[in-house]
């Protein structure tokens, strides 16, 4: 199925699962070898998802959502891509990670960089440099993989109010490209065929703008006492309804409170690895949209990311409410995402599933689901399982209303007008993120097994 939009009514597409298994994706691992005591941590991420146009994007300057005068056959060709993504640490010292592992052909990046976004595309001057790989300014990733650049040093001071803007150009054509659909950023395109502007620092050459990424999936921070945090989810934590460049979604807002309660112990990194209308399980439904399966990304999106200490856990309501999944069912795969998650020595936070009654698509708006998701949440609170628990259903339902959100929850904060009973707006997310216990999630990642100073 292809969808590249999300409006009120086109919400219900998030109903649905991935039947494919995960792409096997070969990752250079970020750490460094031979018990180097200098340490390496995500300070971003974004899921991969996807080829274009397959995915939920919002909020997309395009007719039907589609960047039709930027890709006009669905693929970069001669083309600069600058991607603006805000790193959750500050640092001097960045890897990028570049992604074909939804492609069918190898992609060359003939140059990239990185640098501070000022405004739009514009890039502060004295900050762009370019990136390289094993020493070389391009690298072709074939299908299927992805590359770690080699370090590169631009400095930011302020991860609060700066951003980076990473360039590629992607040279020949790319054929499908992998992306992740809904990125409540605004990133910048050059023309098919305009050539390589990665060391451009004005925004001339860059006339299209996206509500995606592409490409890139992952920004990595030498840090020293820093661990991640991983937000795991579907589309409730990857934002939507949240506020369009406004770095309002739950995780967002959690790296503030933690940046404003700092532990002498260390700091955390709050990363996000959360893909629309995406399940816990295997469970039969169908959707090319939704990317793989939080059983079978966890591996990709969670244990194989540098410095991650603990994972915070909000999925099941698509299992639920779109492919109607057994509580049993969801609550099983709980159990085998906590074995793993435990068997590399992380700790995991169980999040209460967020009231979904009144829902007009799918089954999400059933007291059938509503009982499922209640014995879900009994289950996360009560078995012992997870390592904390943060009790979003307790915070976002309507006591009023049982089973519905709070009204002043439930709107569009991009978009506007009235929200669609399910996603929380940011107003909801300030909430999410407020029942998250601060000293007990520092406490879960902050041991000293966890941190390596740097040298």
């Amino acid at each position: 199925m292809r969808v590249a939009r999300i409006s009120r009514g086109a919400v219900a597409s998030i109903a649905f699962v991935l039947l494919t298994p995960v792409v096997a994706v070969a990752q250079e691992p970020a750490a460094p070898a031979n018990g180097s005591s200098r340490s390496w941590v995500s300070a971003w991420t974004a899921s991969a998802q996807g080829a274009y146009p397959d995915g939920f994007a919002v909020a997309q300057p395009g007719p039907d959502g589609l960047l039709t005068a930027a890709f006009p056959d669905n693929q970069a060709r001669d083309q600069t891509l600058r991607m603006i993504v805000r790193p959750s640490v500050a640092g001097s010292s960045w890897r990028v990670r570049l992604t074909n592992e939804y492609g069918t052909r190898p992609v060359t990046f003939q140059r990239a960089s990185a640098g501070l976004q000022t405004t739009g595309a514009n890039v502060a001057p004295g900050s762009n440099r370019a990136l390289t790989f094993a020493g070389r300014p391009s690298v072709t990733v074939p299908a299927g993989r992805t590359v770690l650049s080699d370090p590169v040093t631009v400095k930011v001071t302020d991860a609060r109010s700066q951003r980076l803007a990473i360039s590629t150009h992607v040279a020949g054509a790319s054929g499908p490209m992998t992306w992740h659909a809904a990125a409540f950023t605004t990133s910048y395109l050059s023309d098919q065929n305009a050539g390589d502007h990665t060391a451009d620092l004005a925004e001339t050459a860059f006339p299209h703008s996206t509500t995606s990424w592409f490409f890139l999936s992952e920004v990595v921070a030498q840090r020293r006492d820093t661990a991640a945090v991983v937000a795991f989810g579907d589309s409730i934590t990857d934002g939507f309804f949240a506020t369009l460049n406004g770095d309002d979604r739950w995780p967002d807002v959690l790296q503030r409170r933690l940046d404003q309660r700092p532990s002498p112990r260390g700091t955390l990194s709050v990363v996000t690895e959360a893909i629309g209308g995406n399940t816990v399980t295997r469970v039969p439904g169908g959707c090319a949209a939704c990317g793989p399966p939080a059983v079978d990304r966890l591996d990709r999106d969670v244990l194989d990311r540098p410095g991650v200490r603990v994972v915070i856990m909000l999925e099941g309501i698509n299992d639920l409410g779109g492919a109607g999944a057994t509580a049993e069912q969801v609550i099983e795969g709980y159990r085998d995402i906590v074995r793993r998650v435990h068997a590399r020595g992380l700790k995991i936070v169980g999040a209460t599933l967020t009231p979904s009654a009144g829902t007009e698509f799918g089954e999400y708006g059933t007291p059938e689901t509503d009982a499922k998701r209640r014995a879900v949440n009994d289950f996360i609170r009560t078995s012992g399982l997870f390592d904390g628990v943060a009790d979003f259903a307790a915070v976002t339902e309507d006591p009023a209303n049982p089973g519905h959100l709070l009204p002043a929850y439930d709107t569009n904060s991009t978009t506007g007008g009235p929200g669609d009973h399910l996603h929380p707006n940011r107003a909801g997310f300030l909430a999410m993120a407020g029942a998250v216990d601060i000293a007990q999630l520092q406490r879960l990642a902050l041991t000293p097994a966890a941190l390596t100073p740097a040298a």
